[in-house]
């Protein structure tokens, strides 16, 4: 639960959110941790929309719409500093190369990369590649990529309020456990910039990314019995996939 002496938002959250998840240069104290969670989705908001405006520019110059997907890709993953892409790696590694929790509570510590891990990640930058042109192809890639940052960073507010820690140390548990009321905030925020920004694709989108959180939290339970940072930012991609794939099928 929330301190008493915490409002349950604050717009210092904002910034402590962005030096939580990204690697824009942000001042913050970071006293409020885990209840400055609900800005998540803003995260998402922040840096969709430097993507999507780079992404319009691009288009707009004439630019392919594969070279324009694969730039805005680029784009996100730098702002991030590809540290979603690091926990995807290191939680199917660990996940499906260690034969009980320890082992692999070990294997998503270690900085190594093994095949799982690259497999997941030459899979993932594919698949959002290949959506990501067809919504560019469709002329709705700026809003697909702002609406998808803030829809797959909410099941990362969600896992961290009702899942138990899997280990005593690592980002997740420095941060904190999160209040139900800040996890809903953020899952409403997420929700209103998908349907004002996609309509009826954005409801597709929200329900694509409810299964895939659900699946990865069911995962993550029944083989470390919680959630870490890696498993939030392996969530946070899978949703992504989830959503973009719906977005696409909904337009086709």
């Amino acid at each position: 639960m929330s301190e008493p002496d915490k409002p349950l938002i604050s717009f210092a959250d904002i910034p402590t959110a962005i030096g939580l998840l990204s690697r824009l240069p942000v001042h913050t104290d970071g006293k409020r941790g885990a209840a400055a969670a609900w800005a998540f989705p803003l995260v998402g908001l922040i840096t969709g929309t430097i993507a999507a405006a780079s992404a319009w520019v691009l288009l707009a110059s004439g630019l392919s719409a594969s070279l324009t997907a694969g730039v805005a890709l680029v784009i996100m993953i730098t702002i991030t500093g590809a540290m979603h892409e690091d926990g995807l790696a290191d939680t199917v590694d660990g996940l499906w190369g260690g034969w009980d929790k320890m082992r692999r509570l070990e294997i998503m510590k270690d900085s190594h990369i093994g095949a799982y891990g690259v497999i997941a990640l030459v899979l993932s930058l594919l698949l959002r590649w290949t959506a990501l042109t067809a919504l560019a192809e469709a002329g709705m890639l700026p809003v697909a990529l702002i609406a998808v940052a803030a829809l797959s960073r909410a099941p990362m507010v969600v896992m961290m309020a009702r899942m138990p820690h899997a280990r005593d140390g690592g980002l997740s548990a420095s941060v904190g456990r999160v209040d139900l009321k800040t996890a809903i905030i953020a899952v409403g925020i997420a929700s209103i910039i998908a349907i004002i920004l996609l309509g009826w694709a954005g409801i597709t989108a929200m329900i694509a990314v409810l299964i895939a959180g659900l699946i990865c939290g069911l995962i993550a339970q029944r083989k470390i019995g919680g959630q870490t940072g890696d498993v939030l930012g392996a969530t946070q991609q899978i949703t992504e996939i989830a959503a973009l794939l719906a977005i696409t099928t909904a337009l086709t």
